[in-house]
């Protein structure tokens, strides 16, 4: 069984998530496949069911499941609809709609674990798992531990083919003569944000600024992230930014002088910024955070 039936609350405002594992079909995204899943859903809403869905996709049974179960991971599609976020990004004139620049990667991957998320794994490694090296099984000890919990007839082949696939997603090689043809045709190794720490079973997360994070991509998390877990109101500690669950801090794996220094790029005394009164440190901003989020990307992507 590869999705149990059930739902945990994610988030202030009571959004849940399902609880999902494997349903990736053992692949990582491939470079083209959001794309391709993207645009053919929108000419035929229905392609994926389609009997000649292979032909037209140009891959095999099981990967046309994959790239279906990712463009919804991403929050590309919806229902097999494109949804507005899939729109501003990859449509017709779009933000970038061949996923041309790293920025776009990052937002993907804020998207992925932003509630309601579809990939249990990379919730629990990105947001409950706290170890910065890691062996491959210590994780999936802890993730164990956590299925208990969350879905206890979930299989334990299902975990590990989970692991191994964020494993092959995000590890960047540091030896070109060690690249793999796998993590050659994954974009989120580019990212950088796993890497192998001393041998094959041993791993750690990159910790603080990254050199193809935009601050536009981290304010814009800062906003949405806001918007949802002190929903009306203007201000959040930056301590809840840097390490709550789902907060950008431990899904972009910043550090507090990572996080102050994207802000401090956007910082206005009139919009956004950080204030600092009696030791008590927070993000404020004056705008509606959802559209002034858009407001920066929508720059971002226009003067790029």
């Amino acid at each position: 069984m590869a999705v149990e039936q059930i739902t945990r609350s994610t988030g202030a405002n009571g959004i849940s998530s399902p609880i999902v594992f494997a349903r990736h079909e053992t692949f990582h995204p491939r470079f083209g496949w959001l794309k391709k899943g993207f645009d053919r859903a929108c000419a035929d809403p229905e392609i994926f069911l389609r009997e000649d869905a292979p032909v037209r996709l140009g891959v095999g049974k099981n990967m046309v499941r994959s790239i279906r179960y990712w463009c919804q991971a991403f929050k590309l599609l919806e229902a097999d609809q494109p949804t507005e976020f899939g729109i501003q990004l990859l449509g017709n004139g779009g933000w970038d709609s061949f996923l041309e620049d790293p920025a776009s990667l990052w937002l993907l991957h804020w998207k992925l674990l932003e509630p309601p998320c579809y990939a249990t794994t990379w919730e629990f490694i990105f947001n409950q798992f706290r170890s910065v090296e890691f062996s491959t099984e210590e994780l999936f000890n802890q993730l164990c531990e956590y299925r208990d919990r969350v879905a206890p007839r979930m299989a334990e082949s299902s975990l590990k083919k989970d692991i191994s696939c964020v494993l092959r997603m995000y590890t960047q090689q540091p030896d070109k003569t060690a690249v793999s043809e796998d993590s050659l045709d994954c974009p989120f190794a580019e990212l950088g944000l796993l890497y192998p720490a001393g041998n094959s079973r041993t791993y750690g997360f990159r910790m603080g600024q990254k050199p193809t994070l935009p601050a536009a991509v981290v304010v814009y998390a800062c906003l949405h992230y806001a918007a949802r877990s002190v929903e009306g109101q203007k201000r959040i500690p930056i301590g809840k930014l840097l390490y709550d669950p789902g907060s950008p801090g431990q899904v972009f794996r910043l550090t507090e002088s990572a996080l102050d220094a994207a802000i401090t790029e956007f910082a206005d005394e009139s919009s956004l910024g950080i204030s600092d009164a009696a030791g008590k440190r927070e993000f404020f901003f004056n705008d509606e955070p959802i559209g002034k989020a858009g407001d920066i990307l929508n720059t971002y992507y226009r003067v790029r």
